[in-house]
């Protein structure tokens, strides 16, 4: 066995990525470990917050990702005898550079950041899994298996979950998850779409429910989530079912065609009841998974790892002590609930069959909303809380805040 790491980074999605990017700016010895064959190659997660473009700014990978993204400024509301026509962030904020949502999908993001580590000599140490671990007073004890059946046992002063919400870490370390599973099934899709406006967001809201098209560009042009209709059969996602689920909720005569990849899935709200157990943290989707809702998710996952990277390098150099890692869960836990309870309000309107909710989501809104938004000071309060701007972490022992 070698001598002991500093790090050992569980999971190799964007949390992790970014984890270990931090981890090597500062010349911490880690080792960051995936049980998948490769990244991801579906766009998955589909836009970058302003926030996150400034915190990755300086690990030198926000302009390689803002060259690949398409920073979409315009919506498009489809209502049933007109379109509803809005900005998207477009409200002059001057302190920030990003002032946008950046649309990206996961498999490009996952790639910038797995080159720039390759360009460093960072492995991502594919087909190896986390199968146990056990925690010490001076280090934790690992047992990484790969895809052949061998064994390693490791030994590192820390372990960090970014294994997303089936976390070893985070079972291994008894850290409970808390929450609950909504009810109703969504549907996703990889495409090219016919008759769509390119470079906006698309949404068609009708009594049935939401339909979005987000603008992609990679691996296909179009981004499609939709909630299956309760009639609409329980069976394999196909182009066709995608076609005829399209056709009822709007006229607009649109034509799916040449997916990359469909699929179905259930979603939850579930959040960590805490963020460490003694040597052992979590990141991301292992620490707390909520709905699409407003693009949060990968966003508040790379946040979590970048707050968290420099306290593990700085206690692992000696230059700050062991208490500094303490203020990671206070400072980002309460993030996460926010975000839970954000996404969740958001879902529900988005979702809810209740008649009251459903008049005010396809009648009041879409009319109260362009004159809402006519109001600059509203439109700053909601780019604030959507682009995650508004995050800081003014009182406590690592009180502090954004640079501008």
């Amino acid at each position: 066995m070698t001598a002991p790491l500093d790090v050992l980074v569980v999971g190799g999605g964007p949390t992790g990525l970014a984890l270990a990017a931090q981890l090597r700016s500062y010349g911490t010895r880690f080792r960051i470990v995936d049980r998948s064959t490769d990244r991801v190659h579906e766009s998955r997660a589909l836009a970058i917050q302003p926030r996150t473009l400034e915190v990755l700014a300086g690990l030198g990978v926000t302009d390689e990702l803002v060259a690949w993204g398409n920073p979409a400024m315009k919506l498009r509301m489809h209502l049933p005898r007109r379109v509803v026509a809005m900005g998207l962030f477009n409200i002059g904020v001057t302190d920030t550079p990003y002032p946008y949502l950046l649309f990206l999908s996961q498999a490009e993001t996952e790639r910038v950041f797995a080159e720039r580590l390759a360009a460093q000599d960072v492995p991502i140490e594919r087909r190896t899994e986390l199968v146990r671990l056990e925690p010490a007073d001076e280090e934790v004890r690992c047992w990484l298996r790969r895809r052949d059946g061998i064994e390693e046992v490791v030994e590192a002063r820390y372990v960090v979950g970014c294994d997303g919400a089936h976390s070893i870490v985070r079972a291994q370390a008894g850290i409970d998850f808390e929450g609950y599973a909504y009810p109703q099934t969504f549907l996703l899709a990889d495409l090219e779409v016919d008759g769509l406006e390119p470079g906006a967001v698309h949404t068609y809201m009708t009594g049935i429910g939401m339909l979005f098209f987000f603008p992609l560009g990679s691996p296909a042009t179009w981004r499609m989530f939709l909630m299956r209709p309760p009639e609409a059969p329980d069976a394999e996602v196909t182009l066709p079912l995608l076609q005829g689920i399209t056709d009822r909720y709007t006229d607009d005569g649109l034509v799916l065609r040449d997916p990359v990849w469909m699929t179905d899935f259930r979603l939850h709200n579930r959040g960590a009841s805490r963020y460490r157990a003694g040597r052992c943290f979590l990141a991301g989707d292992a620490a707390h998974i909520h709905s699409p809702a407003g693009a949060q998710g990968m966003n508040t996952g790379i946040q979590d790892a970048l707050n968290l990277g420099w306290k593990l390098a700085l206690v692992c150099r000696g230059a700050a002590p062991e208490e500094l890692l303490e203020t990671y869960g206070t400072e980002r836990a309460p993030v996460g609930r926010v975000v839970r309870s954000f996404t969740d309000r958001a879902f529900t309107i988005g979702t809810s069959s209740n008649p009251a909710i459903r008049l005010a989501r396809t009648q009041l809104a879409p009319r109260l909303a362009p004159l809402a938004l006519r109001s600059t000071a509203l439109r700053r309060r909601l780019f604030r809380t959507v682009s995650e701007l508004g995050i800081h972490s003014r009182r406590g022992p690592g009180a502090g805040d954004r640079l501008l």
